[in-house]
C-alpha cells in the first residue's frame, strides 16, 4: 500500500526508517505539541504500533519519503483514536515532519492525500484532527485542509497529565460532503 502525491511517497514503514524517526523525534522544534519519544524503544515502539495498526486497519501514520531524492521526511496520514472521548470513535489525520522539510507544503500535500485516501479508499463519512491549543502550525494547516475548529468539542486529552500545556486540545472536522 503506498499513497503518491506529485512530491512524495506515503509508504509502509521499513527498518532503514527507524535510525531517522528516532534522530526526528530528539528535535525539540518537531516535538514542540507532541508527546516525547524520549528513547529509541519509545521511538521503535511508535513505529511498531503504525505496522501494527496499517495491518488491522488498512491505514497509519505512514512514513513520508521525497520521491526526487529518496529521503526520510517524517510520517503522515490516519489512525482510528484511541482513546474516549465526546467525538470518538474517529479517525484523524495526523503529521509530524523532520525540520529540514518545514515551510515547503509537504505537510499540507501529504495530509490532503492522507484525507483524499480516507474517504475515497475507506469511505469515512467524517475526519477529524487535534492539537495543543497553542500549536498555530497544526492549526494553520487544519484549516488549508478544510477542516472546521469545532470549539465546543475542545477537550482535555485523557492521556495527557493535568497541568501539561499539551492537555487542553483543540478539534477540528472535515466531513466527507464538505471535503467534495
Amino acid at each position: 500500500m503506498q499513497v503518491l502525491t506529485q512530491r512524495l511517497l506515503l509508504r509502509p514503514w521499513r527498518d532503514s526508517d527507524r535510525l531517522p524517526f528516532a534522530q526526528m523525534s530528539q528535535d525539540a522544534a518537531v516535538m514542540e505539541y507532541l508527546r516525547p519519544l524520549a528513547t529509541r524503544e519509545a521511538s521503535d515502539a511508535w513505529i511498531d504500533f503504525q505496522i501494527s495498526h496499517q495491518s488491522s486497519h488498512g491505514f497509519c501514520m505512514w512514513a513520508v519519503e521525497s520521491r526526487a531524492s529518496g529521503a526520510f521526511m517524517g510520517a503522515v496520514g490516519l489512525l482510528r483514536i484511541g482513546f474516549v472521548a465526546s467525538f470518538t470513535p474517529a479517525v484523524e489525520v495526523g503529521w509530524r515532519l523532520a525540520r529540514p522539510f518545514w515551510g515547503q507544503g509537504f505537510a499540507v500535500e501529504a495530509a490532503r492525500a492522507s484525507v483524499q485516501f480516507g474517504f475515497d479508499e475507506l469511505h469515512l463519512a467524517e475526519i477529524v484532527a487535534h492539537a495543543g491549543i497553542r500549536n498555530i502550525r497544526s492549526r494553520r494547516l487544519m484549516a488549508k485542509l478544510g477542516m472546521s475548529h469545532d470549539s465546543a468539542a475542545d477537550f482535555d486529552h485523557p492521556r495527557i497529565p493535568e497541568g501539561d500545556p499539551l492537555r487542553r486540545q483543540v478539534l477540528y472536522r472535515l466531513t466527507r460532503e464538505a471535503w467534495i
